[in-house]
């Protein structure tokens, strides 16, 4: 079933009018709690007057990136930015050529941060903020107004900018939690272990919380003991947003997980017997998130129930076999996404896998998922992924891999792999390894990879 043309798909959506605006956090009363840092409650009350008195101390400048790690803290920055009219820049990591590079295409930038960033021009976020301001309400800023500047890396691998208005952020947010049901679990605590200047962190583990009246949890959350504390020490309901390689972790754990109400995955594909796993394990329901930096969130499922993905409301995809787009009110613009599509009703979907994971060796074609769900499926492979090397004037290319696997061999894992998938996609080399380098998202950087299988002795 294709999918219909743009004139087709692009209205009936619901949108905010031209002068309208939207409050930054939706909290009813000035005693309603807004985030837990350190055990601490912050109440909306607080959280409008650290918002001013921030505001009032920025410097005058055009864009600020914001590296604040205390979730708390960043809440704050992005709303007096907001306040400022200023731009708030997320970029895809916080090294010192990252950072150059965006301040190259954006001069009147500074960063926000706990400390002194050395590549710019930096703000400390002060120890303490004035609280006697006779500030009762959190500000409202115009739904048109442009919130944010996300990136993402374009083919050359310089920082791509997606613009994002707040009214499109908003309009995001509040479809994703209404097709969740988080109206149903109120005063939910929002638990996270992804980093929030991620689009998926940012809007599940920050806007989620602010625009649906939810307490979120400020502290940067990794290792399974720390995440374990965190739920035990919520008394209400709880959401948990996570990834694959987290989840991964957290179902190994041998003395198991609390309980949960809701888990939330994103940033890789999720397989049944993971999500089976994880729903146990939390005794809670596992919605998978699908969407990408340029359009936001697109679409779920629950994974262990439903292979086809339902596009939000006020979501549409529309293309045809070779490219597919995203539209809507809760889209910025129109976005070209880079998975392959496969359409399966006027708002259903399948994936077949990123364009630029298809490989085709020896005229034999398959994806870098498939290859990659075949690796972890031999018992004893906790982790692993599939690579396509640069060609480098080679006349044919030959995949790698990077596995670790504890008490295999690699040539155990090769026997394997010959049982799952055809000969020609064998990995050459296979580099056997302690631990992937994985970043806080869980993903493994490519060019950490290459590096991986450059340094490879051979065997």
């Amino acid at each position: 079933m294709p999918w219909g043309r743009l004139n087709d798909v692009a209205g009936g959506f619901a949108s905010f009018g031209a002068h309208e605006r939207c409050a930054i956090a939706r909290h009813v009363d000035e005693g309603n709690i807004v985030a837990v840092r350190a055990g601490q409650a912050i109440r909306r009350g607080e959280l409008a007057r650290d918002v001013a008195a921030l505001a009032s101390r920025l410097p005058d400048r055009e864009y600020v990136i914001n590296l604040c790690t205390d979730r708390y803290r960043f809440i704050v920055g992005l709303a007096a930015a907001l306040c400022r009219g200023q731009i708030t820049l997320l970029p895809p990591g916080n090294t010192s050529g990252v950072l150059r590079s965006i301040a190259e295409d954006h001069p009147n930038v500074y960063t926000l941060a706990e400390a002194v960033h050395s590549a710019l021009p930096s703000f400390v976020y002060p120890d303490c903020l004035e609280q006697n301001l006779s500030v009762m309400d959190v500000p409202v800023v115009p739904a048109e107004q442009t919130a944010l500047i996300l990136f993402t890396s374009g083919s050359t691998g310089r920082p791509k900018p997606v613009r994002k208005s707040w009214g499109t952020l908003v309009r995001s947010v509040l479809a994703a939690g209404t097709r969740l049901g988080v109206t149903r679990l109120p005063g939910a605590t929002v638990i996270g272990t992804v980093p929030h200047q991620h689009s998926y962190g940012l809007e599940s583990t920050v806007l989620l919380g602010l625009q649906f009246g939810l307490v979120i949890d400020a502290d940067g959350l990794f290792f399974p003991g720390d995440i374990r504390a965190a739920i035990e020490a919520t008394a209400g309901p709880r959401i948990l947003v996570t990834t694959p390689i987290h989840l991964r972790a957290l179902v190994a754990e041998p003395d198991g997980m609390p309980r949960v109400d809701l888990i939330l995955s994103a940033t890789a594909p999720l397989s049944v017997e993971l999500a089976a796993q994880a729903e146990a394990c939390f005794n809670a329901r596992l919605i998978e998130i699908y969407g990408c930096t340029e359009a936001g969130q697109i679409a779920t499922r629950r994974t262990v129930a439903d292979e086809d993905w339902r596009c939000l409301d006020g979501v549409a995809l529309y293309g045809g076999p070779d490219c597919t787009y995203a539209v809507g009110a809760a889209v910025e613009g129109t976005a070209l996404l880079q998975d392959v599509i496969r359409p399966t009703g006027a708002a259903t979907f399948r994936l077949g896998g990123r364009s630029a994971d298809l490989v085709d060796v020896a005229g034999k074609r398959t994806s870098l998922a498939h290859l990659n769900h075949q690796l972890l499926g031999i018992d004893g492979v906790t982790d692993g992924v599939f690579i396509m090397p640069e060609p480098n004037g080679r006349p044919v290319i030959r995949l790698a891999a990077v596995a670790v696997a504890p008490g295999l061999t690699r040539k155990a894992i090769l026997q394997a792999l010959r049982e799952r998938i055809d000969a020609a996609f064998l990995p050459r080399p296979l580099v056997v390894v302690e631990a992937l380098p994985r970043n806080a998202l869980g993903k493994a950087p490519r060019e950490a990879l290459l590096e991986l299988v450059r340094r490879w002795p051979g065997d």
